[in-house]
């Protein structure tokens, strides 16, 4: 599971020109899902998400304070795109989950993000459809986490290019 987080001071997204989903300071996460993702890779990015401390703290120290601590808001947005690979110059997004199965795994992570946080403070895009995502980053502030590579060293790309 990848996802993509940036810290932000607002944050909306709409569908066909209307705003669906908005938030003022807090994350806007872009979500994807990869086809062998289980519910400990779900667990382990609910958890960054909400803990990692990109936030100043009441005393002005920076990267101190998570979304959590500071009692901020949280955009999830989903993004199969995150799993693209290229073929020459065509994505291929066959590593992304698929369909129905990536819906309900998507629907799970918004219910976990809500059941360790506060409900309300938990907003989303629409699911499958094509959206315009604003944002005003914060920073700017933008991470990249990968369930698969949770000890941050380089990813087989990176590696590669080293090579």
């Amino acid at each position: 599971m990848r996802a993509v987080i940036q810290r932000v001071k607002t944050a909306s997204v709409s569908v066909d020109g209307n705003v669906v989903s908005s938030i003022g300071a807090g994350l806007c996460v872009l979500v994807g899902i990869g086809v062998g993702d289980t519910p400990a890779d779900m667990e382990y990015i609910v958890r960054k998400i909400l803990n990692c401390r990109l936030f100043h703290d009441d005393k002005g120290k920076h990267w101190a304070s998570s979304v959590m601590q500071r009692d901020l808001e949280v955009l999830c947005v989903s993004q199969f795109t995150l799993y693209a690979k290229m073929k020459g110059n065509k994505p291929d997004f066959h590593n992304a989950m698929g369909g129905d199965t990536s819906r309900e795994f998507y629907n799970t992570f918004l219910t976990n993000m809500r059941a360790a946080y506060k409900p309300e403070a938990i907003k989303e895009g629409v699911f499958g459809a094509m959206m315009e995502v604003n944002i005003v980053n914060d920073g700017p502030v933008t991470l990249l986490l990968d369930s698969q590579n949770r000890d941050g060293g380089s990813t087989s790309g990176e590696a590669a290019a080293a090579e």
